[in-house]
């Protein structure tokens, strides 16, 4: 028993392919180079944090509150903004 083989993708892909080019597309618009480097970089090791940065800035891209490109400087800033402190734990001993 074969099965028949589909060289279509079901259309669930090509839009989340849409999506993703889009987002990229505003990515590439309100990042400069080395921002964009630096969002690779992180999202290579902490994937929930680009998807939540990736986020915040395209609201804010589509509110109109980012006039320009945002220097790695700036994306460093939000980044440390969004970042959830880490505790410290102090241990006595006795």
């Amino acid at each position: 028993m074969s099965f028949p083989e589909s060289n279509e993708q079901p259309p669930h892909d090509n839009t989340e392919n849409e999506l993703a080019a889009q987002k990229e597309q505003i990515l590439k618009q309100i990042l400069s180079s080395e921002a964009r480097m630096r969002l690779n970089n992180i999202k290579m090791v902490k994937p929930e944090l680009s998807n939540l940065v990736e986020q915040y800035l395209i609201g804010m891209a589509t509110q109109g509150k980012i006039p320009g490109q945002l220097s790695d400087d700036q994306l460093k800033q939000i980044l440390l903004s969004l970042q959830q402190p880490k505790r410290d734990f102090k241990i006595n001993r006795v």
